[in-house]
């Protein structure tokens, strides 16, 4: 039969059905393990084909009954599986004709039938493979393992193959978990209908906001899922609904979360801002796990398959107002498939549950990080001049800034908050600078002057002379004076002043050199004073008096 499989075989898209010769044979194959891809590239039938003579043959395995001869179930044991025997083309190999090797199909309910009969090599180390996915590995890691631990010889898509037949036919157990009224809603994107942007369509981007407890949602299309749309989506979904739940479920999108953990989640500082000022708790749901938000990730296949299903906008907010009336119309009113209730009536009783709305709406505002100046303390943001207290120069702080104020933060500590300015001006507000350092110009050339007045009168005139004749140029030479009262009296500074007045040379150099001439002049004399009133020279009147007592004596 084997030797004439070129005639069997002739022309096997001809007929709606094979003849009896070739069911036959296509049903010794099927005993002999042959995979339908193997089946097809020696017959060329269609895989269809193949697949209904297959199902038609274990169907008459499983009426006959037959316990003669079974199907060699996998291999627990890691050890290498020998090889099957492997059907060759035909010509090479002669098939009895007078008997049909009949496959009893395994009834055993824990392992698929066609699994158990496949072809692939990964099939021996069913158990193995398995007791693996349940600890979480994937494919590529199994296969390693296999190949140090079992010595498997197969290929690495032959395991990749089997893994995805074992997770397409494996169910899952999942535990439903109902919440009460008010006590969590979830927020997801998906895909919206077209929208024509510029002569060409383009699909925005569809925010749900589902209610867990009465499955009540809100639908609008944004083209960006940053972390404004974002928000903004929440507060219109916040607002139709009339109030806030008290925990918000979301995705690991960056809007608002920056950085996804298993344990502790980096939210989004201005998303965590924006729950923090609504009141709700955001959670972030584990990566990968849509299961965990499956209320609204129900609801966005729901919205596209029966709002936006082959349907086109000239705009968004044609778009959106569609949304809107379609779900006060139908998606409110109809009774929810697994709540079996209206979806309105539930929402009556949970609107009453949700926390109120603020008074105040959310001032959305950018992050940013900047690095403190070292040399006069500080940032720039939007190119405006903002400064920060001294003790954080050449550190690196967090700002959060709008078009209203700036706030400095370091280590999530606030450390400045200032309303914002025009670009290329300095903020007038520098109280937390030292005194010095914080004036403007003119502040402090006043302020040198009332010094100058507080050390005298002739320090006074110099300064203003000084300042006529040289302009902007003496103030540097007024601090420079003003200085000197470190260092010398009052009176001295005073009289260096007089002389320097007189000479009409106002000088910084002048006035400090006098000064000093001054200092050691006065050194000098009080020398010379107390050289006079020494205890060992005697005074005149004494010499007399001593003259006078040897003349009477």
């Amino acid at each position: 039969m084997v030797d004439s499989s070129d005639q069997i075989w002739e022309n096997p898209l001809m007929a709606n059905r094979l003849k009896m010769v070739q069911k036959e044979m296509l049903f010794t194959l099927f005993s002999q393990n042959w995979s339908s891809r193997k089946i097809n590239s020696v017959t060329g039938l269609h895989r269809a084909t193949i697949q209904r003579y297959r199902t038609e043959w274990r169907q008459q395995q499983h009426d006959r009954g037959s316990e003669d001869l079974s199907v060699k179930v996998p291999s627990t044991s890691p050890e290498p599986c020998p090889e099957r025997a492997q059907s060759v083309p035909p010509g090479e190999n002669q098939v009895p004709t007078e008997e049909v090797v009949h496959f009893q199909v395994p009834t055993d309910p824990e392992t698929p039938a066609h699994i158990r009969t496949s072809k692939s090599k990964a099939s021996c180390y069913h158990d193995l493979i398995t007791e693996k996915l349940q600890r979480g590995q994937h494919a590529r890691s199994i296969y390693q393992d296999l190949v140090d631990e079992a010595h498997y010889s197969g290929s690495y898509d032959s395991v990749k193959r089997y893994i995805r037949r074992l997770r397409h036919h494996t169910p899952v157990l999942y535990a439903r978990l109902e919440t009460p009224p008010g006590e969590e809603a979830q927020v997801d994107f998906g895909e919206g209908a077209p929208v024509l942007v510029n002569g060409k369509y383009r699909k925005p981007w569809l925010f749900v906001m589902t209610l867990a407890y009465s499955r009540k949602s809100y639908q609008e299309c944004v083209w960006k899922q940053d972390v404004e749309s974002f928000i903004r989506c929440h507060e219109h979904g916040f607002a139709f609904f009339g109030g806030v739940t008290r925990m918000v479920k979301h995705d690991n999108l960056k809007s608002a979360v920056l950085r996804a953990h298993l344990y502790e989640a980096e939210l989004n500082p201005t998303y965590l801002a924006f729950a923090d000022h609504y009141g709700f708790i955001p959670i972030p749901c584990k990566v990968r796990t849509p299961e965990h938000k499956g209320k609204v990730e129900s609801n966005i296949k729901y919205v596209q398959n029966n709002a936006l299903k082959g349907k086109r906008f000239a705009s968004l907010e044609a778009e959106n107002h569609y949304l809107g009336v379609w779900n006060k119309t139908w998606a409110s009113r109809r009774i929810h498939g697994t709540t079996k209730r209206q979806v309105n009536l539930m929402f009556s009783q949970e609107q009453p549950l949700l926390q109120a709305l603020p008074a105040a709406p959310f001032v959305f505002f950018k992050i940013g990080h900047r690095k403190v100046s070292i040399t006069d303390s500080h940032i720039e943001v939007q190119g405006a001049y903002y400064p920060v207290p001294p003790q954080y120069m050449g550190k690196k702080v967090q700002i959060h800034y709008n078009s209203q104020w700036v706030k400095v933060f370091y280590r999530e500590e606030l450390i400045q908050h200032l309303s914002t300015i025009e670009k290329g001006r300095f903020h007038p507000d520098r109280s937390c600078l030292p005194p010095h350092k914080a004036w403007p110009q003119r502040n402090y050339i006043d302020y040198l002057f009332r010094r100058c007045a507080t050390i005298g009168t002739s320090v006074l005139e110099w300064a203003q002379l000084a300042r006529h004749q040289r302009q902007e140029r003496a103030y540097r030479s007024i601090q420079g004076v003003v200085a000197l009262s470190g260092r010398y009296a009052f009176e001295i500074i005073n009289t260096a002043c007089r002389q320097s007045i007189e000479h009409q040379v106002f000088s910084y150099h002048l006035v400090k050199d006098l000064a000093e001439a001054i200092r050691l002049q006065q050194k000098v004399q009080q020398e010379i004073n107390f050289t006079q009133e020494s205890p060992v020279i005697r005074s005149p009147k004494t010499y007399q008096d001593l003259l006078r007592r040897q003349d009477h004596g």
